[in-house]
């Protein structure tokens, strides 16, 4: 199904907000982010993809890509024509039971990730980001306790809707209090458990971190 490999450098694009949607496309290496622009001239972060996602899936019902979606590293994607796909799936019901499932994990992840927004203090947030990209990258076979963010904290600060200063701080009190370890992008989990407590529920008085989202 794999039509065009597409080989980008670190910040070009992948597709562009309301550009006509024709193919979804599946990340071989690198990171992709995918962040919406506002009337403002802002834009907020809605995403990010590691090898192994599949991204362009919001574009199926308006019939345009509903986001930028930029890379954050040199990467390779796989692109797949979407009518293609669609009619393959008719004649492989497994492979259309998969693409159901992936459409269903993305909606969970969107409300769980909407939810959280709405609900949890930034250290949760953050704590909570942490352990979701650690579960995705253990998922696909990569190191899960040591890595390197590929989004800065700038666009985790979009992301999880506080500020950057929040971010840095929150980061720096992870550090003291000895959950992780981390020298600019490389980042260590020492404290898995630390880490699920303060994302399931913050303790009074343990690491607060007023909010200044």
């Amino acid at each position: 199904m794999v039509k065009e490999r597409i080989h980008l450098k670190k910040g070009e694009y992948l597709y562009r907000q309301g550009e006509e949607f024709n193919s979804i496309f599946s990340v071989r290496f690198g990171s992709i982010k995918t962040e919406y622009s506002l009337v403002n001239g802002r834009h907020q972060v809605m995403g990010f993809y590691l090898p192994g996602e599949v991204l362009g899936l919001e574009g199926i019902d308006e019939s345009s890509y509903q986001s930028n979606a930029i890379t954050l590293e040199d990467s390779e994607i796989c692109m797949i024509p979407f009518a293609e796909f669609q009619a393959l799936t008719t004649q492989i019901p497994a492979l259309q039971g998969q693409f159901h499932r992936i459409l269903s994990r993305g909606l969970t992840q969107d409300q769980r990730h909407f939810l959280n927004l709405g609900s949890l203090y930034a250290i949760e947030r953050l704590a909570g980001f942490l352990i979701h990209l650690s579960l995705r990258l253990a998922l696909r076979g990569y190191q899960d306790r040591q890595f390197i963010l590929p989004m800065g904290r700038e666009e985790i600060a979009s992301y999880l809707g506080v500020k950057i200063e929040t971010i840095s701080r929150a980061l720096t009190r992870f550090s003291d209090a000895g959950l992780i370890q981390i020298h600019q992008r490389f980042i260590t989990l020492v404290d898995m458990g630390g880490l699920y407590d303060i994302a399931g529920q913050a303790k009074p008085g343990y690491l607060y971190l007023s909010e200044a989202a």
